[in-house]
Parts: structure tokens; C-alpha cells; sequence
């Protein structure tokens, strides 16, 4: 063997024996263009089952979240482009208004209070200003409004009663005025990554601070090893839109749920003891 042959067959096994290391441990999720919602857009990877939810759940609700066509660029509040396209593989189907309200903690807090909206569960509705006033969607929903006069903030009789979607949709610009990341982070109690579900929320409070939602979570049918999807809003107020995993392409946009200390999304970093419920 010459000189030449010996050098290249350590290359070549070593070569081999990268491929092994870095290979993933899953095989690519399959995303469904014709897909219109969450669940029919994107399939976990072969040998996972999305975990079981019950019809009413918010799991349920996450899931038929309606999609825009395949390939569609995320919209800002004033109708301009993303620029930053590099972030998502798709973008839902959700009227956001025309002010620049709906950023990161507002699109979880929409999310959820959507939810209960559908289902009626109007109680259940209420979120904290930052500055701790909370504002219960029941009371809106009975006529009452909020004054703000600088940091004071109460309720008053406006004799506006209304269970319209138009109304509601006034309460949650209320609620993204005054509430965002710090309040949000408050409210929400802190939950194991061992435990995640969809509906639970990955959030640092601060100014500006971040949130993203777990839109999805899938679990392997022999090992148990879960798997999780996000989606987020942003700053300026834009769509949400379900995020890549730039870490792990092939497993993209399913995030493995067995990271190290970070969890890196493309525009934050979070840690696992970001992780909470509502």
C-alpha cells in the first residue's frame, strides 16, 4: 500500500465515522402543502405519535389553527414583509388588526384566551397590566371599561354589554396595551420540560423579553422521548408563525425536547427553566 493509500483510509474512516456521530436520530417530518391547519401542514417524524388530546383541549385548538397557503411571507401590522424570512416554515391564518399590538407575549395571550372565548369559558378570561390591575374579561363582556390615567387604572359602567367578537377582540387590544412579557411571566406557574404540553409557554419577562408558544407535542412510540413544536409574534406586531430549528434542520420544525441547558429559536435563547403553564 503506498503512502497515499494509507493516508487516505484514516481520512476516509474518519469521515465514515463523523457521519455516524452527527447523523439524527429521526427521520425528516413530513410537511403537507396542501395542508391548511397545524396538524394536516406538518407530521411528526416517522416513529412518533402526536400525544393524545381530548376533543375540547387547547391542544386540539393549537392544532387546527387555519395555515396560509405554503410559502406565504409573514405580514407585519401595516401590511409589509417579514424581513427576517430565515425564522419560519409557516405562517397561521389569524387577523392580527392594524395597530402594532400583537407581538410575542400578546400572541400567546390571544391564543389562549381565544380558546376559552370558543368554548365559552369567559371566566376564565383575565390577564395582569404590568403594573398588577387585573382585567377580567367577564366584567368587560358586562359593559364595563378600563381607564387608564397613568398608572392608575380602574373599571367604569360604559353600558356597553356585548358577547360580539368585535368587542372581545377590543378587550385583547386592551390587554396587549397594557400587559406584554413581565406581567405574562407572573401569571404563568413554571412547569418541568419533562412534563411539556401544548399550551405551555417558554417566556422571559424584561423589556423588550420574549415568548414563544408550544404549538405541538409529539412522543416516540418505543422510547418516550418527546418532541415539541413552536410558534411565535414578534416585534414590530406581526403574524404568528411557526418556527424553524436552525440547530437541527432534519428535525425541523419539531425541537427535541432533550436539549442542554439553551433552547435556541431563531430570534431568542432560552433556558429550560423558562418553561411554564397557564
Amino acid at each position: 500500500m503506498t503512502l497515499r493509500n494509507l493516508f487516505y483510509c484514516p481520512l476516509i474512516l474518519c469521515l465514515l465515522a463523523c457521519n455516524q456521530t452527527t447523523s439524527q436520530d429521526f427521520s425528516k417530518p413530513v410537511i403537507n402543502p396542501q395542508g391548511k391547519t397545524v396538524e394536516t401542514r406538518i407530521s411528526p417524524p416517522e416513529g412518533y405519535t402526536r400525544i393524545s388530546a381530548d376533543q375540547n383541549s387547547f391542544t386540539t385548538y393549537l392544532r387546527s389553527i387555519p395555515l396560509r397557503p405554503d410559502g406565504s411571507v409573514v405580514k407585519l401590522y401595516n401590511g409589509s414583509p417579514k424581513v427576517s424570512i430565515d425564522v419560519y416554515v409557516a405562517v397561521a391564518d389569524l387577523p392580527i388588526g392594524k395597530r402594532d399590538l400583537h407581538q410575542c407575549a400578546d400572541a400567546v395571550m390571544r391564543l389562549r384566551a381565544e380558546y376559552l372565548w370558543q368554548h365559552k369559558r369567559y371566566d376564565e378570561i383575565h390577564f395582569n397590566f404590568t403594573n398588577g390591575f387585573r382585567a377580567d374579561y367577564s366584567k368587560w363582556r358586562a359593559g364595563y371599561r378600563i381607564s387608564v390615567k397613568g398608572n392608575e387604572v380602574s373599571w367604569y359602567n360604559a353600558n356597553a354589554a356585548s358577547d360580539s367578537y368585535e368587542s372581545f377582540w377590543k378587550y385583547l387590544e386592551m390587554v396587549f396595551s397594557y400587559a406584554g412579557t413581565l406581567s405574562l411571566n407572573q401569571e404563568l406557574k413554571p412547569t418541568n420540560i419533562d412534563k411539556i404540553k401544548p399550551g405551555d409557554v417558554f417566556i422571559q419577562g424584561g423589556s423588550p423579553g420574549h415568548a414563544v408558544i408550544v404549538l405541538d407535542v409529539a412522543k416516540h412510540n418505543q422510547t418516550g422521548k418527546h418532541i415539541f413544536m413552536l410558534a411565535q409574534s414578534y416585534m414590530p406586531a406581526q403574524e404568528l408563525q411557526i418556527l424553524k430549528n436552525r440547530k437541527e434542520r432534519d428535525l425541523s420544525p419539531w425541537y427535541d425536547a432533550n436539549f442542554e441547558d439553551e433552547l435556541n429559536t431563531p430570534e431568542w435563547t432560552f433556558k429550560k427553566s423558562d418553561l411554564k403553564s397557564f
